[in-house]
């Protein structure tokens, strides 16, 4: 996955998302040895989206009444098939806020219109601080933060977004600055130039079913 333009995602987002303990995917990785994340420069797992994927059919079928051993089976099964793992939910028509933290106004603009044709609601942002107060003012579902914000202060952003609030926080950057952001609190990371598709099935995967039980109004 280094230098790669699809996205990591952190074992704590990893976690959150499939309401599987993270001692729970550190057992299934040493005693399987199937589904193996690659590991930052600071020693923490990064784990791709297929195998966030595969994490996901590991889960469903535990939670079906599989044991875990004979989960694994199935999924090496489908694995040498060359078979797919079912799709992350899509809360497309949500009004889910995503706050877009980006110091490019071109790439602000591309990022929210993909992603309020899915149904989000955007607001963009261009310093640490209007971010800081927006999550102190009103409910927000996800945090996009360009690690180059305000002269290269996203990576100290991520961690004061993490310290704040346990928001998901989505850091992309247009060069290598992956492992920082993954150890400085962010939940998952992409390499710009972003994807259309892949923006968008990021931002499902970090906000899961939330938008399925977000209540209108609450703001």
């Amino acid at each position: 996955m280094a230098g790669s333009d699809q996205p990591v995602y952190s074992i704590g987002a990893v976690s959150k998302l499939l309401g599987v303990p993270t001692h729970t995917l550190r057992t299934w990785q040493e005693r399987y040895g199937l589904v193996v994340p690659e590991r930052s420069s600071g020693g923490h797992r990064l784990y791709s989206r297929d195998q966030l994927e595969h994490l996901r059919f590991l889960s469903d079928q535990v939670a079906a009444g599989i044991s875990a051993a004979d989960a694994h089976r199935l999924l090496r099964e489908r694995m040498a098939a060359g078979a797919g793992t079912p799709a992350a939910e899509d809360p497309a028509g949500s009004a889910l806020l995503i706050l877009l933290a980006e110091h490019d106004p071109h790439a602000a603009d591309f990022a929210e219109y993909f992603l309020r044709t899915e149904g989000y609601d955007v607001e963009i942002v261009t310093g640490p601080d209007d971010v800081l107060a927006k999550l102190a003012e009103t409910r927000v579902d996800l945090v996009v933060v360009d690690l180059l914000i305000a002269g290269g202060q996203g990576r100290s952003l991520c961690a004061q977004v993490r310290e704040r609030t346990d928001v998901p926080v989505l850091a992309v950057s247009p060069i290598g600055l992956r492992d920082g952001a993954v150890e400085a609190g962010a939940s998952a990371f992409l390499r710009k130039p972003i994807k259309p598709l892949q923006l968008v099935s990021t931002v499902q995967d970090l906000l899961g079913n939330s938008a399925l039980v977000r209540q209108g109004g609450d703001r």
